[in-house]
């Protein structure tokens, strides 16, 4: 039985995905929504996911019915994507 949690954020959408041998435990996503037409700027960009990765990862646990020390193994998106964004994500 393994668990394995991942994390994407390498534009304006963030997700945290938890699975248990093949099964979605829970898939959580926060979007970065700007005014039509605007585009997105990292910095905001990241900032969203900053403000949002601590929740959304409580979220995702207690959907799947787990705590972080069962997971077995961390998957997150290296690139590409804007840089910024994925940082956050690496650091958590």
């Amino acid at each position: 039985m393994t668990i394995t949690i991942g994390f994407e954020g390498s534009a304006n959408k963030l997700g945290i995905g938890i699975m248990k041998d093949g099964e979605v435990l829970a898939n959580r996503r926060a979007t970065y929504v700007t005014l039509p037409g605007e585009g997105f700027l990292p910095r905001d960009t990241a900032r969203h996911h900053q403000a949002r990765i601590l929740d959304l990862v409580q979220h995702a646990l207690e959907d799947a019915n787990i705590k972080g020390t069962d997971v077995d193994a961390v998957c997150y998106t290296k690139g590409p994507g804007n840089s910024a964004h994925t940082l956050v994500i690496c650091l958590l």
